[in-house]
């Protein structure tokens, strides 16, 4: 998977990147290694969820233009 530029990311992407996480069993380096994120944005966003906040993360991020 090719990296994202400037870091936006869907809310759709950080859910299933969280998935990778929380549902399989891989470990934050490895899904980070897969998905070509900072380890800083997976850690930030497996904190979230597990908190129940998944879905304000990157409410005030600028869109791509």
């Amino acid at each position: 998977m090719e990296r994202i530029p400037k870091g936006i990311y869907t809310p759709e992407f950080r859910v299933e990147a969280v998935k990778r996480v929380e549902a399989t069993g891989l470990s934050v380096a490895k899904a980070v290694k897969q998905l070509s994120i900072p380890k800083s944005s997976l850690d930030n966003w497996v904190r979230a969820a597990r908190a129940g906040r998944l879905t304000e993360v990157g409410k005030g991020q600028r869109t791509a233009e």
